[in-house]
């Protein structure tokens, strides 16, 4: 096939590939050859049909797979040869759009070329790396709020008119047009007040109540209730207060720790210590990689492929549109237009993207089948009763495999750059790292 150069402006590129009707037609016939000895057709023997038979036969089917056959050969020759990828899936169309049997097959191929990544001294690379210890106040806190979550009730002195927060013990009957509905009663029932477990309204109005009152909660079920016969409905609950009753926030103590699966208090507090260690040494990571990435985006310079500049600030630009319009599920808006700002910051995102795929490349850094698994089960996790569905999926998504092992590979390649670096541990407080973490959130 002859290749002939027709664009070469900075990163973007444009070849003609031209197939002469000759070379396709001997194409079709090495294929009709090859496929010939397992060809039956009435009046043959197997493996006996004339070629010429064949290709009226066939000739036309054949003809399409050797055409796609060639410029995919062509296309791969072309890039092995020129040392160069595409920073995207190359753009190839017709040049002789009425084309028919025996004419030469004019094909034009564009794309952009992904730039040459410049070497990079990682030594000249300085971070910090921040180290914030546990102390007795950090774990004291953390153990309130555990005895918080694991609160108990007590009872409220006679009298006493219910609060938001208190669990109120009713007995119920709901009548819709006068009428009870079936589900709509219960005896001894516990209702935490705020808890929003009843339709809204209905908690409302039992703030206030007292022991052995009577009251009757007038409500309206929402359009989209999930039973159709009361969606939309008035109704009135007629609510006997049998018991009222504090929240208390549990004891700090062995039985505390029990509930949650320690063997002492001592031992719950090393847990603790450790959890919230961990959780500071992953922010501290974050405020890490960002100093990295800063000091890495100082030291390199290249061209960008327009293309990927333009599609990640329209990314960039649609995520904050929604950010700033959560109300706004799908797609049906009006087109989100990205700002300078936007094209900054995709430029950075490009450029620093490229470099660390680079430097993956070049530090042979691999993700491992195990680092994957795990990513899938993390993943899975968040669709409970639907991990095996979700597992296929990923299975038979190349885009979600990829999109799972993008970050994995950014980190290890982060870490890879770490251990080259300049890094500095500094100890700080807690609350000097959210400073830090707050200002990678801006």
């Amino acid at each position: 096939m002859q290749v002939t150069e027709t664009l070469n402006e900075g990163l973007k590129r444009g070849y003609t590939m031209k197939l002469s009707a000759q070379e396709l037609d001997d194409k079709v016939m090495d294929k009709l050859k090859e496929a010939q000895p397992d060809v039956e057709m009435k009046g043959f023997r197997k493996g006996k049909v004339p070629l010429p038979l064949l290709k009226k036969q066939f000739g036309e089917r054949v003809m399409g797979e050797a055409m796609q056959e060639a410029v995919d050969g062509a296309m791969s020759q072309h890039f092995e040869e020129k040392g160069e990828r595409p920073a995207a899936e190359p753009a190839v169309k017709m040049v002789n759009e009425d084309w028919k049997p025996g004419d030469d097959v004019e094909v034009e191929m564009t794309y952009e070329a992904l730039p040459d990544i410049p070497e990079v001294d990682l030594s000249k690379v300085k971070a910090e790396k921040l180290v914030v210890k546990a102390g007795d106040a950090e774990v004291d806190e953390a153990l309130q709020n555990l005895a918080s979550s694991a609160q108990d009730f007590k009872d409220r002195k006679k009298g006493t008119k219910a609060k938001d927060g208190d669990q109120v013990t009713i007995d119920f009957v709901g009548r819709v047009d006068g009428e009870a509905f079936e589900g709509g009663s219960a005896e001894d029932y516990p209702l935490t007040l705020g808890s929003n477990s009843f339709i809204p309204g209905f908690e409302e109005q039992l703030v206030g109540v007292k022991v052995d009152e009577e009251k009757v909660v007038k409500v309206s079920f929402p359009e989209e209730y999930q039973a159709p016969h009361l969606a939309g409905k008035d109704a009135e609950f007629t609510c006997t207060v049998k018991a009222l009753k504090e929240p208390v926030a549990a004891e700090v103590d062995d039985a505390l720790a029990e509930k949650f699966g320690a063997e002492s208090l001592d031992a719950l507090k090393e847990q603790i210590a450790e959890r919230l260690e961990a959780e500071y040494a992953g922010a501290a990571r974050a405020v890490m990689k960002r100093g990295i990435l800063d000091q890495l985006d100082g030291l390199v310079s290249f061209e960008l492929p327009p293309s990927m500049v333009e599609a990640e600030a329209g990314q960039i630009a649609h995520q904050l549109w929604h950010e700033e319009n959560p109300d706004v599920e799908g797609h049906d808006h009006p087109e989100i237009e990205p700002t300078d700002e936007h094209k900054t910051l995709a430029e950075r995102r490009v450029r620093l993207g490229l470099l660390l795929a680079d430097l993956g490349q070049k530090a042979e850094v691999e993700v491992t089948d195990q680092e994957m698994t795990q990513a899938v089960m993390e993943q899975a996790r968040q669709y409970p009763g639907q991990e095996r569905e979700f597992f296929e999926f990923v299975q038979k998504n190349p885009q979600m495999r990829q999109q799972l092992r993008a970050p994995i590979f950014e980190d290890k390649v982060i870490d890879h750059i770490a251990d080259q670096a300049e890094i500095t541990e500094k100890e700080v407080s807690k609350d000097e790292l959210e400073k830090e973490v707050e200002k990678l959130e801006d």
